[in-house]
């Protein structure tokens, strides 16, 4: 059920209640050989890793990011993909030759995390793969787009996005570029992500990197499928 503009309470207690209450949702893709969960850095990896434990599924990152506007960085004017591919806000007001220069320092903090992340580690291969996108919330959706559209090119067979909440405008937006968008609300009155959490603290990489040390070792153990 959508919030209604007069309801705009917290509808989880932090990310990693939003994350088990997302799993359920998501439970028809449980220990599905197929399928893989990859967490957008850094609070939606949080979030991916209750989704990745509670279905048996692996667990991994795709390190999309926004392109901030000058002054505005929360207001996402493009995104880049892991791949070095900018996607435009159609509406952020920038031509391509401005979006180039401001996501310079973009591509760097990518290639930063992705050498942090990964530890060394390959990237999975998606090919014949159910692959679930998961983040800690949505706005804009143009990271998420991202994402997607990276995925694709990596030979993603189904990408099913899923996220605890996003403005409806953007969820209309991504079911025309995801196979399918799971979301627990879209609520009509939406500032900012945080909003609908009791506890939106930043998340830190060394909580990344931990809860993707630890997901691959239970898949070394046997206890999830690769």
């Amino acid at each position: 059920m959508a919030t209604t503009e007069k309801e705009v309470a917290a509808m989880f207690r932090d990310r990693v209640d939003a994350g088990r209450q997302l799993a359920g949702a998501l439970s028809a893709f449980a220990r599905d050989p197929s399928a893989i969960v990859l967490g957008v850095p850094r609070g939606g990896v949080v979030v991916a890793a209750e989704v990745a434990r509670a279905l048996g599924l692996p667990l991994d990152v795709v390190v999309a990011s926004k392109v901030g506007a000058p002054g505005n960085p929360e207001f996402a004017v493009g995104a880049v993909a892991p791949d070095g591919v900018v996607s435009v806000n159609e509406r952020g007001g920038y031509s391509a030759e401005q979006l180039s220069s401001l996501a310079e320092p973009v591509h760097a903090k990518i290639a930063r995390r992705l050498e942090a992340f990964r530890k060394g580690r390959p990237e999975p291969d998606l090919r014949d793969r159910t692959v679930i996108v998961v983040d800690d919330g949505i706005a804009t959706g143009l990271t998420a787009r991202a994402a997607i559209e990276y995925l694709r090119r990596r030979g993603a067979m189904r990408v099913v996005l899923a996220a605890p909440v996003m403005p409806p405008d953007s969820a209309r937006m991504l079911r025309g570029v995801a196979d399918e968008v799971i979301v627990l609300d879209t609520p009509g009155s939406f500032w900012a992500v945080g909003q609908f959490y009791q506890i939106f603290g930043q998340t830190e990489d060394a909580e990344v990197v931990r809860l993707l040390d630890e997901a691959h070792r239970r898949a070394a153990d046997g206890a999830e499928p690769t």
